[in-house]
């Protein structure tokens, strides 16, 4: 019989979404204020995958990725899509841009293996979690990379989403070694 004990911290990420690169830049801001210091970014990138936002957040979207210095229990996934889709709601609220949506965020997590999405849609490869909020494995880090899955977003298999996810477990990695060193002293 196994013994449960507590997961490891993981690296919380957030997928940003926006028509404008100034709507990018205030939903860093907010990002930081609460949950942390970006420490990793991405440039931006045109996101032109698919036209399931175009009517809600218009056309000629950029996407943007960025993870937070604190690391972060898994189990607060759930709690933290909530937060971003709250956010989502005040920065549409106090936008002039015209659409209903300024931007999108899309939160999950990194460990040394996977990079995990929230969701507020259940679909047959995804977990329940709370409060309406389920979980997939998007990505699967082995043999030195990422690797997508049939169901994995396009954007998510653009190699450089790829290197910015590599980045991102390059920091990570090292805050788990910095935070085992620490607790062995």
């Amino acid at each position: 019989m196994g013994t449960p004990t507590p997961p490891p911290p993981v690296k919380l990420l957030i997928a940003l979404l926006a028509a404008d690169s100034a709507q990018l830049t205030h939903a860093m801001t907010r990002i930081e204020s609460s949950y942390g210091a970006i420490d990793v970014e991405s440039d931006v990138f045109a996101w032109n995958t698919t036209n399931y936002y175009r009517e809600e957040m218009g056309e000629k979207l950029l996407r943007k990725f960025v993870s937070v210095t604190p690391l972060t229990s898994p189990e607060a996934l759930a709690h933290i899509k909530l937060e971003t889709n709250a956010l989502e709601i005040a920065l549409a609220d106090n936008s002039s841009f015209p659409a209903r949506r300024c931007v999108n965020l899309d939160p999950g997590y990194l460990d040394a293996t996977k990079l995990v999405l929230a969701s507020t849609k259940n679909q047959a490869h995804r977990l329940y979690l709370s409060q309406g909020i389920y979980a997939e494995v998007t990505l699967l880090y082995h043999h030195g990379g990422f690797h997508p899955f049939i169901y994995t977003y396009e954007d998510y298999r653009w190699p450089e989403t790829h290197q910015f996810l590599q980045r991102v477990r390059k920091r990570y990695l090292a805050q788990l070694r910095e935070t085992s060193s620490n607790h062995n002293r």
